[in-house]
C-alpha cells in the first residue's frame, strides 16, 4: 500500500511536491516527488512529518526554525535532513507545516542543505500520532531523477 498526498511546502513553481510512505516490514518507508530535488526532499520530509501527525494540515505555521546539514551525496544528505528533522521533534517537538528546502553544490566540498520552516510543537490533543520515528535508515535510500521529476526516499526506523 502507498499512501500519497501533497506536501504542504512553500511553493516556488507552481506545482507542489508530493509526499508518500510505502510498506518496508516492522519499518516505514518515506517518498518525496517533485519537480526538483529541493521539492523531493520537502516531500520527504512531510511523509516523515504525517508520521507524528497524521492530518499535516493540522500542523500550524506559528514557529519558525532553521535546519542545516552537509553530506558527500544526496543520498547521504537525505539521511542526515531526516535526522536532523527527527532531533528537532525528540528536543524541541517541533512538527513543520511548511519547509522551503535549498540544496548547494559547491565546488569540491561537500552538498550543503538548508531549509526554513514554519510550525509548531506537538500537541497531542491535536496531532493524532501513528508511531515515532527513531531514525532516517540506508535501506531503500534512493534520490535519482524519475518521470521527469525526482524521488527521494529512504526507510525510517519506527
Amino acid at each position: 500500500m502507498v499512501h500519497a498526498y501533497y506536501a504542504p511546502v512553500v511553493e516556488r513553481g507552481g506545482r507542489r511536491p508530493v509526499a508518500e510512505h510505502f510498506e518496508h516490514g516492522a519499518d516505514v518507508g518515506v517518498r518525496g516527488r517533485g519537480a526538483t530535488a529541493e521539492e523531493a526532499f520537502a516531500g520527504a520530509a512531510a511523509a516523515l512529518t504525517s508520521l507524528w501527525a497524521s492530518d499535516p494540515s493540522s500542523v500550524r505555521p506559528g514557529v519558525e526554525a532553521e535546519v542545516a546539514c552537509a553530506a558527500a551525496d544526496l543520498e547521504s544528505l537525505l539521511v542526515a535532513f531526516l535526522d536532523e528533522l527527527i532531533y528537532l521533534f525528540a528536543t524541541r517537538r517541533l512538527l513543520f507545516a511548511s519547509l522551503d528546502v535549498r540544496i548547494e553544490t559547491p565546488p569540491g566540498a561537500p552538498l550543503g542543505l538548508t531549509a526554513r520552516g514554519a510550525g509548531e510543537q506537538f500537541d497531542a490533543c491535536r496531532h493524532e500520532s501513528t508511531v515515532e520515528p527513531k531514525g532516517a535508515t540506508l535501506t531503500a535510500l534512493r534520490v535519482a531523477r524519475e518521470d521527469g521529476g525526482w524521488v527521494a526516499q529512504c526507510v525510517v526506523d519506527v
